[in-house]
């Protein structure tokens, strides 16, 4: 499931990106030849649009859009050819796409606000949110928490005492723990142990747990296991105020991602790039499962963050991506001629080289770190 998740997802976020390409070349004027709906070979045409054909391929990761003499120069001078435009209409078109997945990411954010995410709930939120769950915000460490195995993540299903007194969360038996109550029913526990049946990556299971003394320096005298516990819910936020907020997340996700994206590739040019910050095709199937099991807002925020990666690494002067064909277009507008084709075809070659070893190379340690 979470394979064909992962497959729909990002076969829409690239289709999205082409039809930006598609719709601003068609706008200027020059010649769709093409619009295909997975990678060749071709399966059938199933239809057309004007002049384009709507082709059905074999590979079904995404689409593509063949603009007339994007990658060539034709033969014969046509107007309606990629190059025979000025150079401002062509980079457009190359921005369009990256374009459409930023606003494509926007409107999931704002959607996934709507429809809800979980998030830290306040007392007077808690009645009127859905999925209500006592989460693990932190462990310290070297404390009965991090000893008994508990982590930051997980959910406290319900507590109980060696001796049969117990709380649950809401929904079991009629009882709610929230922060204070189950700090409460910690501390009262007298150093006897605790039954803890939690919720871990999906998975409930009993770990058990001693509360002790001055595990916590400000509560010295109190029997605490060391855990920091938020209540966590899910609470749709309006449209009208979604669109707002949206617009706020949406741009400081592509801050912070123009922040990552910036710091790997430096590192990686001085050859000391941290793989464990990247995720390839096996790292996002295997976060996807995490996400989708947290609700549908929060698997629309995970696709939005994808978006806003797929146009921004876009965006990057490399070779074989819309950010190297920019920059040919504005070197061309520099030197007031056309890049020679076959320089223009080893570099885009070359370029295409190098994405499909680092994908390799993230993909790998992908898999290592699952296995390992």
């Amino acid at each position: 499931m979470n394979i064909l998740i992962f497959i729909v997802g990002i076969v829409v976020l690239i289709l999205v990106h082409e039809v930006g390409h598609f719709v601003a070349a068609k706008v200027a004027k020059m010649r769709v030849d093409e619009f295909g709906l997975g990678y060749p070979p071709r399966i059938a045409k199933i239809g057309k649009i004007g002049e384009t054909i709507i082709s059905l391929n074999w590979l079904p990761f995404g689409g593509f859009v063949k603009i007339f003499g994007e990658d060539s120069e034709p033969e014969k001078k046509d107007p309606r050819a990629f190059t025979s435009k000025n150079r401002f209409a062509q980079a457009v078109v190359l921005i369009a796409g990256i374009t459409m997945n930023l606003v494509f990411a926007y409107i999931l954010i704002t959607s996934a606000l709507v429809a809800g995410t979980p998030r830290a709930l306040s007392q007077n939120e808690i009645a009127g949110a859905k999925n209500v769950e006592l989460a693990i915000a932190n462990v310290l460490p070297n404390t009965p928490a991090a000893r008994a195995g508990l982590t930051a993540g997980d959910s406290i299903l319900s507590a109980k005492y060696s001796n049969g007194e117990w709380f649950a969360q809401s929904g079991v038996e009629g009882h709610f723990i929230d922060t204070t109550s189950f700090s409460s029913f910690v501390a009262a526990s007298n150093g006897e142990v605790i039954a803890l049946t939690i919720k871990h990556n999906g998975i409930e299971k009993i770990i058990t747990a001693t509360p002790a003394l001055g595990v916590v320096p400000t509560k010295l005298n109190t029997y605490t296991l060391g855990v920091e516990v938020a209540t966590v819910g899910v609470v749709p936020v309006s449209f009208l105020k979604a669109i707002n907020e949206g617009a706020s997340l949406t741009w400081g996700t592509i801050v912070l991602t123009t922040e990552g994206l910036v710091h790997f590739f430096a590192s990686a040019f001085m050859l000391r790039a941290d793989l464990s910050q990247v995720a390839g095709p096996v790292g996002i199937v295997n976060a996807v499962g995490e996400y989708s099991s947290q609700g549908f807002g929060n698997i629309l925020s995970f696709f939005a963050v994808i978006s806003i990666n797929l146009a921004l690494i876009n965006l990057i002067p490399i070779p074989a991506l819309d950010g190297g064909r920019l920059l040919f277009v504005i070197i061309e507008s520099i030197i007031r001629r056309p890049i020679n084709q076959k320089v223009f075809k080893v570099v885009n070659a070359l370029g295409f080289a190098f994405l499909i070893i680092l994908m390799l190379v993230v993909t790998a340690h992908d898999i290592f770190k699952i296995v390992g």
